[in-house]
């Protein structure tokens, strides 16, 4: 499991900053993207479907890329 996250407020910074920085830092480390992956269970077979259609995203797009590059 992950350590537990934390920031320190100063006692002359505002809370709305603090928030912000805390948000920021959250997004950062993709703390909530992988609350809502493991929020609900997901068949083995689904997560295979889903990682192999991302792989073919991403070859396609490599392939664009490498169309483009060479016009």
């Amino acid at each position: 499991m992950s350590t537990i996250r934390q920031i320190i407020v100063e006692d002359s910074e505002p809370l709305e900053k603090a928030l912000k920085r805390f948000k920021r830092m959250v997004e950062k480390e993709g703390i909530i993207r992988e609350w809502k992956r493991r929020e609900y269970f997901e068949k083995p077979s689904a997560i295979r479907n889903r990682e192999k259609k991302a792989l073919e995203r991403k070859l396609m797009k490599k392939n664009r890329k490498a169309q483009e590059s060479k016009y």
